[in-house]
């Protein structure tokens, strides 16, 4: 075989904290090869992006230590380049598409600009040349309007869009090697498939090779040619795609593989890593679908139960319009119309699933129904209550039935409280419990309830991870006791290991608590696993509503065809140690 773009030999990187070192990477091998793409999965904290970070030298010197015993591009050694020597290889030879494309793109920078001076570091060009090339690369992107976007802040586009000029900065001068981290990560599944067949053709082109960093197996199905298995900061199993998703031999493996939620059974819970670190599940899918399977007899009993009854709420005719105005008197002269003309029912027990692309108005439709946003017309009903015809105290106490879980834990947690008194303060608000001691030991029975322990009381919401925080968010949610809880896109941007545990912990709360849901999402898998009927939406309106498994088989709708053709990897789903996935 031919020399790698890339070898890494015995990667080491430790990390400073409070006057100690802690080893994060422990000894890893990487090859990369021209023309092929190494997916590098586990979760957050295994060690990915750090091992990827560790090789372009952008690690802070002062808290981080990295040793190898050999980094080489194309065989030449790098791993002593001194820091000039190292902006010569960032960029033209390795470059990086990074998680997030807000933090990494400046707001105060045009983001034509910021590519541009990508080309302009490393190329002898003149600044009209370099601005044509970055056109060129708009185009090659497929970014709509090219030149506006050239001239266009990063606020100013859509998630998608800006991860299409990371990738336009990241190619500008044709690497050699690209490292994308997390690159779809919270995408539209139908963005996110534009993304990777983008990838793929950039890959045909140029030959490059590529390291590509997720958590996700199914996304990694559809992209590498080679699979890389990391778990807390070690290589746990490699391969090519097929054998690694096909044959997995690590139970760690079969569990990140296991606990996505499949597309062709209906399971009771999903099967979380740790089971298979456990050894609970040695007898593979077999035991898993004789275990957690739900028949179809189960299914059509639970139906029948929850349409047997009146519904719990209805939406009519609801709009809800945002004006567009424009000269010096702000006239109006036009809307957005977010939510347009909707209407449907929601049952007492039920878990309704509103799935769309991002700007469908899956959240302003969810905001609306608690008037968080006002509706411009149509009517809202809950348990015989007009929703959209209170005010006052009526609106506050309507508020203590139907709570909201918002889609990013970290900004939606004051980091000033502790987390008891984040949870405790809706409690507080409505006069639900005014004794102190009484109200702690409440919170205290709702952190447990969700999964954590009574001594997180005093602890701030930076101590906690992506899934502890989801987790605390529910139990603010749950702390007022609601019959209603709309997930806004709750799980997004979750490790699919933690998701699988959140998902299941929300579950097991509707029926401890005899809760009702409105799902929010854009992973159709997530919902058909949560929801006894989905919503489909698409331009504010919806566009198909159906029992979820007969809307996924047999779905009516081209747009709905469309958005279930763009799951990734969606025929793997989970494993066995001696047979193929389902």
């Amino acid at each position: 075989m031919s020399i790698p773009l890339l070898s890494v030999k015995n990667l080491h990187v430790s990390f400073s904290r409070d006057g100690k070192w802690t080893e994060a990477v422990h000894g890893i091998d990487l090859d990369v090869f021209a023309g092929r793409t190494l997916g590098l999965v586990g979760e957050s904290g295994s060690g990915k992006s750090v091992s990827s970070l560790a090789v372009m030298r952008l690690l802070n010197d002062k808290i981080s230590r990295i040793s190898a015993d050999s980094i080489q591009i194309e065989g030449e050694e790098i791993k002593n380049f001194t820091e000039s020597q190292m902006a010569d290889v960032r960029g033209k030879c390795i470059s990086m598409i990074f998680q997030e494309p807000m933090t990494s793109l400046n707001p105060v920078y045009k983001c034509g600009y910021q590519v541009s001076e990508m080309i302009l570091q490393h190329e002898d060009v003149s600044k009209a040349e370099a601005k044509k090339r970055v056109i060129e690369l708009f185009k090659q992107v497929m970014l709509p309007r090219p030149e506006a976007i050239y001239d266009s802040y990063p606020h100013e586009l859509s998630g998608g869009q800006k991860q299409r000029v990371m990738i336009a900065m990241a190619i500008a001068c044709n690497p050699k090697l690209l490292i994308a981290d997390e690159p779809t990560t919270a995408l539209d599944v139908t963005v996110q498939l534009e993304i990777l067949k983008l990838l793929r053709k950039l890959q045909a082109e140029t030959g490059m090779g590529m390291i590509f960093i997720t958590h996700d197996l199914g996304v990694v199905a559809e992209i590498a040619d080679d699979v890389a298995v990391m778990h807390n900061g070690e290589i746990l199993e490699r391969g090519t795609v097929q054998h690694i998703l096909n044959h997995p031999q690590h139970p760690y493996t079969q569990g990140l593989l296991a606990c996505r939620p499949p597309m062709d059974v209906r399971l009771k819970r999903l099967p979380i890593v740790k089971e298979f670190l456990d050894g609970q599940w040695q007898g593979g899918k077999e035991q898993i679908l004789h275990d957690l399977q739900i028949t179809a007899e189960e299914r059509k009993e639970h139906l029948q139960r929850l349409y047997s009854q009146p519904p719990l709420l209805k939406v009519e005719g609801l709009k809800t319009w945002y004006p567009l105005r424009k000269g010096v008197f702000s006239r109006v002269y036009d809307h957005v119309k977010a939510v347009d003309d909707v209407t449907l029912e929601v049952y007492e027990g039920e878990t309704l699933g509103l799935v769309g692309e991002s700007g469908c108005g899956k959240t302003t439709l969810g905001r609306s129904i608690l008037r968080l946003a006002e509706p411009t017309d149509g009517k809202v009903w809950f348990d015989g209550i007009e929703v959209t015809a209170l005010k006052g105290q009526a609106l506050r106490d309507f508020r203590k039935q139907a709570q909201i879980v918002f889609q990013d834990p970290y900004s939606s947690l004051n980091p000033r409280l502790t987390i008891g008194e984040a949870i405790a303060e809706p409690m507080l608000v409505h006069n639900i419990e005014s004794d102190k001691e009484k109200c702690r030991q409440k919170v205290c029975d709702l952190l447990e309830q969700v999964g954590l322990q009574a001594a997180h009381y005093d602890r701030y919401p930076h101590e906690f991870s992506g899934g502890q925080r989801q987790r605390i968010c529910i139990a603010r949610a749950l702390a007022v006791n609601p019959r209603l809880v709309i997930c806004d896109e709750s799980v997004s941007a979750l490790d699919v290991s933690v998701q699988a545990q959140v998902l299941n912990l929300l579950n097991k709360l509707k029926e401890e608590r005899h809760l009702t849901y409105i799902f929010i999402s854009h992973d159709l898998s997530v919902v058909r696993f949560m929801s006894d009927r989905v919503v489909v939406m698409y331009n504010g309106k919806p566009v198909e509503i159906n029992e979820a498994d007969a809307l996924f088989e047999h779905p009516l709708n081209a747009y709905t065809q469309k958005l279930i053709d763009a799951l990734p990897g969606r025929r793997h789903h989970f494993s066995n140690t001696s047979g193929p996935m389902l």
